[in-house]
This record gives C-alpha cells, sequence and structure tokens, in this order.
C-alpha cells in the first residue's frame, strides 16, 4: 500500500482554494435528470468515482450520459419517469448514494435489474430502503445477506403511495424515495417513524428536486408528499462542494491562516458549511460573503461540545482541529456514522491514540484531549475521509504519512494538489 508524507507549511497558508462540485447535490441531479422529460446540463458537476458510479449505472440502464471533463459539465438525456426494460446488471462500486438512489428507481423499469457493489458496499445497510420499497409494492430480492446489496428489483409492478419510515439510520433512504417518488403510481408519501438524521441532505433533495420542477410537500418535519408527475429538463449549476471545503477552512483555523472558498456564501444549500460555525465558536474568524466563505485563523483555538448529526461529514475534520485546542472537543450526535465507509468514530479515535493523542468512543460520538502529536503512518480504512481529515495533521507536525492517499478519489481526486496550493505564494484576491 503506499503512502504520502505530509510536510508542515512553512508559512500560515493565504489562499483562495477552488474546490470541486458537490457529491450529494451532482449525484441528485443526475437522477433528477435521468427522470426529467427531455436534456439537461449540469455545470460544475464533480467528476469522480463516487459520481463516476452513478454516471456509468445510469448508462447501463439506457439513460444517455454525456462528460466532458475539461469543463466539469454533464449532459443527461432524460427518460420522462420511464427506464428503460431490463434485464440489467448495476455495479455501484463503492458509492453508497448510487447505491441508495437507484434502487428506487429501478423499481420503476421493466425487468430485472440488479444492484450490487464492492464489498465495503456490501456491508452498508439497505433494508430500510429495501422495506420500504416492498410495502410500496416493488418486488425486491435479496441474493445475500438480508438488507444489504446485492438485491435484483423485478420491475412492471410502478411502486407507489404511502409508507412508514426509519429516519435515524440515514437520510438517503428518504432522500433516495423521494427522488424517484413523482414517478410513482400516485405519486408518494412518506412519513418518518424515529426522528431524521443528516436533515440538511434532505433539504438538500428537497432544493434539487424544485430545481427540475418538482415540489415536496410537507405538514411537518415527519410528513413528506411528492405528487405524480414528470422532472422538466434543466440548466443546473453544481455548488462547491462544502464537505471538501471543510479541510482547507480547517486548516486555516489549525495553522493561523487565511482561506477563502469562492462559490460557497450566504446562499449555499449545504449542510456542511455549517462546520465554520463551528470553527467560529472555537476561535476563528469567519466571513460570510454572498459568493464565497473565508476562514482566518487567530492563533488561539478552544474545545467545544456540539452536535454534529446535521453535518456529520466534518465530524472527522474537527477531531484533528481539536488536537490543537487549548481544551477538550466532545462531538454528539453521529452514531449512525460507525455504518460509512469504515466505523467513523473507531477509526477517529484509533488513529488519534496511535498518534500519541488522547480520545475516547462515546456512544454518539467521539471526547478529544488536545496534545502534541507523534509521527505516525495513519491508517485510512478506504475513507476517503480519513485521509483528507488527518492529512491536517501534518501541516502542523512532522512525521505524519497518510496510507493509501488514493482513496481520495472517491470524491475529491485532486486533493493532494490542491493542499499543496496552501504552500503557495498569496493569490490574488486572498486579502
Amino acid at each position: 500500500m503506499s503512502t504520502l508524507a505530509i510536510e508542515p507549511l512553512a508559512a500560515p497558508p493565504d489562499a483562495v482554494v477552488t474546490v470541486p462540485g458537490s457529491k450529494s447535490i451532482t449525484n441528485r441531479a443526475l437522477v433528477t435528470a435521468a427522470l426529467a422529460e427531455g436534456p439537461s446540463v449540469l455545470a460544475g458537476a464533480l467528476i469522480a468515482d463516487d459520481t463516476e458510479a452513478m454516471t456509468e449505472s445510469l448508462g447501463r440502464l439506457g439513460v444517455a450520459v454525456t462528460i466532458d471533463r475539461a469543463s466539469s459539465t454533464v449532459t443527461v438525456e432524460g427518460t420522462a419517469g420511464r427506464i428503460p426494460p431490463g434485464p440489467t446488471e448495476v455495479d455501484a462500486r463503492l458509492s453508497g448514494t448510487t447505491a441508495r438512489f437507484l434502487l428506487p428507481l429501478l423499481a420503476l423499469g421493466e425487468g430485472r435489474y440488479r444492484l450490487d457493489g464492492a464489498e465495503p458496499l456490501r456491508a452498508r445497510p439497505m433494508g430500510p430502503l429495501v422495506d420500504a420499497l416492498r410495502r410500496l409494492g416493488a418486488e425486491v430480492l435479496d441474493e445475500g445477506r438480508a438488507g444489504h446489496l446485492p438485491v435484483t428489483v423485478v420491475g412492471d409492478s410502478r411502486p407507489g403511495g404511502a409508507v412508514a419510515l426509519p429516519g435515524d439510520v440515514s437520510s438517503q433512504f428518504l432522500s433516495a424515495l423521494l427522488l424517484s417518488g413523482p414517478a410513482m403510481a400516485g405519486g408518494l408519501q412518506v412519513e418518518l417513524s424515529t426522528p431524521l438524521v443528516s436533515r440538511p441532505y434532505v433539504e438538500l433533495t428537497v432544493a434539487t428536486m424544485a430545481a427540475f420542477g418538482i415540489q415536496v410537500e410537507r405538514d411537518d418535519e415527519r410528513r413528506f408528499r411528492v405528487p405524480p408527475g414528470c422532472y422538466r429538463s434543466a440548466r443546473h449549476r453544481v455548488e462547491p462542494d462544502a464537505s471538501a471545503a471543510s479541510y482547507f477552512f480547517a486548516a486555516a483555523a489549525l495553522c493561523g491562516g487565511r482561506v477563502r472558498v469562492p462559490g460557497l456564501g450566504r446562499r449555499s444549500v449545504q449542510g456542511d458549511l455549517r462546520f465554520v460555525d463551528v470553527l467560529e465558536r472555537m476561535g476563528a474568524a469567519v466571513h460570510r460573503h454572498d459568493d464565497s466563505t473565508e476562514v482566518v485563523g487567530t492563533g488561539n483555538l478552544v474545545g467545544v461540545d456540539v452536535d454534529l448529526s446535521d453535518c456529520s461529514d466534518t465530524a472527522q475534520t474537527l477531531a484533528v482541529v481539536a488536537v490543537f485546542a487549548s481544551s477538550p472537543t466532545r462531538v454528539r450526535g453521529i452514531g449512525f456514522i460507525r455504518r460509512k465507509e469504515t466505523d467513523r468514530i473507531a477509526a477517529v479515535v484509533n488513529e488519534l491514540r496511535r498518534c500519541g493523542i488522547d480520545a475516547d468512543e462515546e456512544d454518539d460520538g467521539f471526547l478529544v484531549r488536545p496534545g502534541s502529536p507523534r509521527p505516525t503512518r495513519v491508517a485510512t480504512y478506504g475513507d476517503h475521509r480519513m485521509a483528507m481529515s488527518f492529512a491536517l495533521l501534518g501541516l502542523r507536525v512532522p512525521g505524519i504519512e497518510i496510507a493509501d492517499p488514493d482513496c481520495v478519489a472517491k470524491t475529491f481526486p485532486g486533493f493532494f494538489s490542491t493542499l499543496r496550493q496552501l504552500r503557495s505564494e498569496p493569490a490574488a484576491g486572498a486579502r
């Protein structure tokens, strides 16, 4: 397995950093565009393993998708809600959003569709979504462990109606149903049986559906209705990825520098931009503009007690920032991230301890006590966010190496080259 040594910064960063398009928006928009009537164009889309899993899967289903890598533009020829008939085999690779968002879409077609993924994806839960689809009238056949990939969907049933769904395992289950809801027989009604985690991602789903002409109706926080209809084609601009930006905002807070990310401003629809609010509580200065966000490190960081249930993809980043605070940091509300690419709570605590940092697992999060990291080769568990977050340690202290750095290709293939921009001369407009 390859490793990458991270060299400490010689001076605080002063940079304008461009991050790739949002994975969450790109994969949602690919589904709505595939179900729309007519061609749609996604500008600024993310081109990475997770989104390529989606585009290749749609292509196997007979949806015409054209990718212009140079301009990060994707064109999708919509199917007007009618998926070409099977039999077809779809490989979601390592992409949870691809597997979960496509499963209800497959139930809209005719014939047999087999959905599978790489072994780590087979370990991630699908049961609540499979159960919901069956109650809506779809035929979903387990081929291995119940509630996990691989599964075969037998079309022709055109599911729809009302269903209850737990909200505390993954918000992606609700988003998956909502995205295909307009093409279901009679539309869709979902009532959550447990509180919803990662609610901002559902808001992102609702906003993406609205951009393609479908309004989700809500009675309260637990009841969602999608009327029957058809998405209209659209030219949709994808925001920069707020989760990807979190690493660079954290670098500014850690290293006493300044980082501005254009394209992520006050009107952003991404919940993970709230990470800068946490950095502000810890002592960083945050400047919010209409079309950009800037974080300035002040040299003083204090620990916080924070619930990250609405922006859990930033939890690993915050764990690294917490190492350099003046008091302990407790992160709560993220028990569900144990079922992500890896057990992200256990992995964070394991690797911090290997770096000589005192950290504890808790039922729904972790506790980090500040300390001085020692040279360590950090294991990444095949998790792109472990690699990107723990690379930040190496910006402050020598001797940090990242194992399997190529795993960042899942969502941010150019991460390490972008990280090197923090060593460059101040960018024009950075001040």
